[in-house]
């Protein structure tokens, strides 16, 4: 069973990476701040200062293919985070924390439970966009907002690593996310191992989904694993 973030979590995680803006923005506009009787604090310039270098350093300025920005590391007060994926045996996935996390870790999940069993370092999530072909969907890793899973197995550009009977699991996955996610096998340029969120930032779309798979992980009987979706 999936334990989702609090709301709580989930905001201080999604706005850490706009903490040059949270300080430069929101204390600078508050009425205190708005017209201060002497100079700018010190205290406060340095505040700001480090966090516009901490915002130089995670965000490209670049989106991927999916139209989220890509960022240049993760577990670095920016958008993307090591996450564990419950009950499966594998390490911390590096995902966009929030909705997209929950998708692709039920996506995992599903995968693991009805196409084939996972093992440690079967997936990978967060990649730098440096080690990434920009125009191909592989660019969505960079964003938070794509996995690979087993791409040892599947390598990209190639097709056909699957039997009929995993391929119709997979569409399964694919129709249960109606449209939200897809399957780098489709693809022009097919990448088997790749599953990915195929919505922009702030589709209804994707939160509808993210909000159903947090109702199916709490009731009994139902979510991954289960059988019953």
């Amino acid at each position: 069973m999936t334990t989702p973030l609090s709301r709580r979590q989930i905001l201080r995680r999604a706005t850490g990476v706009t903490a040059g803006a949270v300080l430069g923005t929101q204390l600078l506009a508050s009425p205190a701040l708005a017209q201060p009787e002497g100079p700018e604090p010190e205290q406060l310039r340095e505040a700001v200062r480090k966090a516009q270098e901490r915002n130089k350093r995670v965000l490209s300025g670049i989106s991927s293919s999916n139209g989220w920005q890509m960022e240049r590391a993760a577990d670095a007060r920016g958008h993307i985070y090591t996450r564990p994926v419950p009950g499966l045996p594998l390490d911390g996935v590096q995902l966009r924390m929030g909705e997209a996390e929950i998708v692709l870790l039920h996506v995992v999940r599903r995968f693991h439970y009805d196409v084939e069993e996972l093992r440690r370092g079967d997936v990978i999530g967060w990649r730098h966009p440096s080690t990434l072909r920009k125009g191909l969907a592989e660019s969505n890793q960079a964003s938070g907002t794509g996995v690979q899973i087993r791409p040892g197995f599947y390598p990209s550009g190639l097709r056909g690593g699957f039997f009929p009977e995993q391929l119709s699991r997979i569409r399964d996955i694919l129709a249960e996310s109606a449209e939200v996610v897809r399957w780098g096998g489709d693809d022009k340029h097919p990448d088997e191992a790749l599953f990915y969120i195929n919505v922009p930032p702030g589709d209804s779309r994707l939160r509808r989904l993210a909000s159903a798979i947090v109702g199916w992980n709490w009731t009994p009987g139902m979510g991954a694993g289960s059988g019953s979706i």
